[in-house]
């Protein structure tokens, strides 16, 4: 993926500076053309041959550059990773993060107002000093989800 991805980017990148090049060696001839013309019909065939066609191919070429730099971005973001690596067991169920559970705390909490509970160390409440125990009523009730990140299995604290 990675080297069709350049090979598609170099020629991109060359035809895009070639054909900002162009564009701009048609601009200046047109302009040279038209600054010598007095008369406005004779300002024309060089407006139609060479300026516009010369704007044109400048869109063109800035086009073709951002398309060859995106595809270069990708390749050079695809590099630094590899195939990912093997997690500790039970990494491979579904939702859980490779890394292991991101709380393993018995205790949950919730913040007054908040529409979650988590558990004591969920990187959401943690270190917060407005988390407070959570309330097995509001959980029975269903004013309070699990938390997505933690996934808090019951109530009780």
């Amino acid at each position: 993926m990675r080297t069709a991805r350049l090979r598609i980017a170099h020629p991109v990148l060359r035809a895009g500076w070639a054909a900002l090049a162009a564009g701009a060696v048609l601009c200046v001839i047109g302009w040279y053309g038209v600054s010598g013309e007095r008369h406005t019909a004779r300002q024309l065939p060089y407006l139609a041959s060479c300026s516009i066609p010369g704007a044109a191919l400048i869109v063109a070429g800035a086009v073709l550059l951002a398309r060859g730099r995106d595809a270069l971005a990708a390749t050079r973001g695809e590099e630094p990773y590899g195939p990912p690596a093997a997690g500790p067991a039970g990494a491979d169920e579904p939702g859980r993060p490779a890394g292991g559970p991101v709380a393993v705390s018995a205790e949950t909490l919730m913040v007054p107002g908040g529409t979650l509970w988590h558990r004591a160390d969920c990187p959401l409440v943690a270190g917060k000093a407005e988390a407070v125990p959570v309330d097995g009523r509001l959980i029975a009730g269903g004013e309070l989800a699990p938390c997505p990140v933690c996934e808090p299995a019951d109530g009780s604290g």
